[in-house]
């Protein structure tokens, strides 16, 4: 009976033991892990922006004229200027190098109005001795720009991505004709009877060189498709305003030039991945 009860409990620890070898000789189940790749974080897009100014302002515009009387040049700032046009827009394409770093083409347009005021103390042309002037100067201008733009964004929290840019490019500036209208001012003498002078100037084209600086955060609202909300400071350098009428281009007469223009922009945009 004992022999029996060892010969029983040697065969149960035989099986015992090729059942743990058994279970060691077989090959675990295979976990998977989605793999995250670095190409995720790169493609081509496209983008589209509306821009409003909450500041535009140009610095010393100054005109140029001559003296027929004592043949010289002179040259002086407008006592006053204005500059409208708040909005504009633009498109682009760009590349996502990676999760931080991306570029892109943008091309944007946008168009202001200009009024402006000189005073003088020699008469207007026509005007009694001992007389002022005042002139009036409206105009208009359309530009765009074309800038290549480079991005650092920050890393993306709850679907928000903050950035940083900085841009360089040029703007084509076109004014159309200024008119100008000269009023007398009484001094010495009075106005009685003098009519005002108006004048045309026709409006230049040209390139200037322009530079920007952006901030600002971009939501992904559905896969491949962000909203951007940022912030953009633009430079575009001065320029030829208006040239000699065809009254005075014989003389030289008067022309101008527009000091360098800053705008300070809030911009809304869209970016859409494509491939």
């Amino acid at each position: 009976m004992i022999r029996f009860d060892a010969l029983a409990l040697a065969a149960a620890m035989a099986g015992v033991s090729a059942g743990i070898a058994f279970a060691a000789d077989t090959t675990p189940p295979e976990i998977k892990m989605p793999e995250v790749s670095v190409t995720d974080a790169k493609g081509w897009y496209v983008r589209g922006d509306v821009g409003y100014a909450v500041n535009a302002s140009r610095n010393d515009t100054k005109f140029r004229a001559y003296d027929p009387a004592s043949g010289d040049y002179s040259s002086s700032s407008f006592d006053s200027t204005r500059f409208g046009g708040d909005f504009s827009g633009g498109l682009g394409v760009g590349y996502q190098f990676n999760d931080l770093v991306r570029a892109d083409v943008t091309g944007d347009f946008f168009s202001g109005d200009f009024d402006g005021r000189i005073s003088s103390g020699s008469p207007c042309s026509g005007g009694a001795g001992g007389t002022a002037c005042s002139t009036k100067a409206h105009s208009s201008f359309r530009a765009g720009s074309l800038m290549v733009n480079g991005y650092v964004d920050l890393g993306t929290l709850a679907g928000f991505t903050p950035y940083v840019g900085a841009g360089l490019g040029a703007t084509r500036v076109s004014w159309s004709s200024v008119s100008a209208l000269g009023s007398c001012v009484d001094a010495a003498s009075g106005c009685a009877g003098a009519a005002s002078v108006s004048a045309r100037y026709p409006g230049d084209s040209d390139w200037r060189m322009t530079y920007a600086l952006m901030a600002g955060v971009a939501y992904e609202v559905a896969p491949n498709i962000k909203i951007d909300l940022g912030y953009r400071f633009s430079h575009v350098a001065g320029g030829d305003m208006f040239g000699y009428s065809a009254a005075d281009s014989a003389a030289a007469g008067t022309a101008g030039r527009d000091g360098a223009l800053s705008r300070h922009e809030i911009r809304v945009g869209l970016r859409i991945t494509t491939w």
